[in-house]
């Protein structure tokens, strides 16, 4: 078997898309367009990817640096071109599978195919049939099946527009037929362009057989060429994610409504409710609930957690049985141990909570380590940053931190101790001891609010 090589296509300039931003890194999924393209080519064990690139090929080559091989495109004069210009870096024992960078759902399955039917055939094409197919060029096959050619829908007789099968443009042919074959076609058209699909006629023309691949369907043959279809991909696309999380077990209030943009890893009997946004690399255990409008970031959640609705984790670490939440924050290196518990306006940052500890309600814990069962309570704020430095905060098991405590850092507080609600405390607490730091309280007898006093004339005041 030939080795392969995968030349995509991604030096448009995507005007459509009104932006500044190259159209292959407009984010779909949270990844660029072109990295989709990238990942299921890659599934083929290609020898070698190449990346035709025009329009901000700085930006682009920026973005994927190292993985795949750039040609650059000086002149944008068609897709023929565009695939004659990477031809030379191209090996001649290869075939070539040519790949579109704003066509980012295309399964890799559809792709394997592809090139499995060069074995019999001198082109391959991926088709796919439209329920209303529109102006796309429609296929015409012969008796066997054989694809005879691409009709333009204003050169289709009506029989053929009644053809609901078009060309996607994805093409695989041998180094060496792809070479001959485009060293043939010119730019005889309305565009002055070198065009990749007169490749079919020419070979046609020339008996070579052509045969095409059927897509599942018209989703895997999306091009994206503005916000609107943009759009489009993203809901296909997460719906498709949201078929595979259903299909390993997970129960979706609404799979219409989940974002994955990332990767989401579940375990068994997991509930996700509406409006739940995944970012980069999460990690689900089993039994684990997800309410409504919560986003979790680069975490790892363990078995039996439950976060209630918005809470916000970024490169956070939960363990099992947790309950955080609602409206909860875990900013990065947090780190939770089992049953922990981080209510409502509880925010996190590099802090460690252990076994069975809490903080319910209104507090924020930074820099700081706590240990197991401990109680924070509702106002308590560890005083981590001076203005320059941040400062740590140590508190020891079984440590009861009264309401609208401050602490401040760097301090440490022993087992068993108790801070008294109000507290500000500056010095370090021993083990089993109290600490009450508040000012002495006074009472004024006969004492009448400002707006209740008589007025003073500045005149006479002395």
């Amino acid at each position: 078997m030939r080795p392969l090589e995968v030349i995509i296509l991604a030096a448009g300039q995507g005007t459509r898309m009104r932006s500044a931003l190259p159209k292959v890194l407009h984010p779909l999924a949270g990844k660029p367009l072109l990295s989709h393209v990238i990942d299921a080519a890659g599934d083929l064990s290609p020898r070698t990817i190449h990346v035709v690139v025009g329009h901000g090929a700085e930006r682009v080559r920026d973005a994927f640096d190292g993985q795949v091989n750039f040609v650059v495109q000086q002149e944008q004069r068609g897709t023929g071109h565009a695939v004659q210009t990477a031809l030379p870096a191209v090996g001649e024992d290869a075939n070539v599978l040519v790949l579109f960078g704003d066509v980012p759902l295309i399964n890799p399955e559809t792709l394997a195919a592809c090139v499995l039917a060069l074995d019999e055939a001198a082109v391959t094409i991926v088709t796919a049939v439209f329920d209303d197919p529109a102006q796309l060029g429609r296929i015409t096959r012969n008796s066997q099946g054989h694809i005879t050619g691409i009709v333009e829908y204003k050169d289709a007789s009506d029989e053929e527009r009644a053809i609901q099968e078009i060309n996607s443009g994805i093409l695989a042919a041998s180094a060496q037929d792809l070479s001959r074959l485009l060293s043939q076609i010119n730019d005889d058209n309305a565009q002055g362009e070198l065009y990749l699909t007169d490749v079919v006629g020419l070979a046609v023309a020339g008996s070579e057989r052509v045969d095409g691949l059927k897509a599942a369907g018209p989703a895997e043959v999306l091009g994206v060429n503005d916000r609107s279809q943009l759009a489009e991909a993203e809901r296909l696309l997460q719906r498709r994610l949201a078929g595979e999380l259903m299909a390993a077990g997970t129960s979706l209030a609404d799979p219409a409504r989940i974002d994955i943009r990332g990767t989401l890893t579940v375990g068994k009997d997991c509930f996700i409710d509406v409006n739940a946004v995944f970012e980069g690399d999460v990690q689900l255990g089993d039994n684990v609930s997800i309410g409504p409008g919560c986003v979790i970031k680069d975490s790892t959640i363990g078995s039996g957690t439950t976060l209630a609705p918005y809470t916000l984790l970024e490169e956070a670490q939960v363990a099992e049985s947790c309950t955080l939440g609602p409206f909860a924050r875990l900013r990065p290196g947090t780190n939770l141990s089992d049953r922990v518990r981080v209510g409502n306006f509880v925010e996190t940052k590099k802090t460690s909570m252990g076994v069975g500890s809490k903080a319910n309600h209104l507090a924020y814990l930074g820099d700081a380590t706590i240990g197991s069962d401990c109680n924070v309570g509702a106002g308590t704020i560890t005083c981590n940053y001076d203005g320059i430095n941040k400062h740590p905060t140590h508190i020891g098991d079984g440590v009861f931190v009264g309401t609208n405590s401050t602490l401040v850092a760097p301090i440490s507080i022993g087992n068993g101790a108790f801070v008294a609600a109000g507290s500000t405390v500056t010095t370090t607490i021993k083990n089993d001891s109290l600490a009450v730091g508040r000012a002495r309280q006074r009472n004024i007898d006969g004492w009448t609010r400002p707006d209740a006093r008589p007025a003073v004339d500045s005149k006479t005041k002395k």
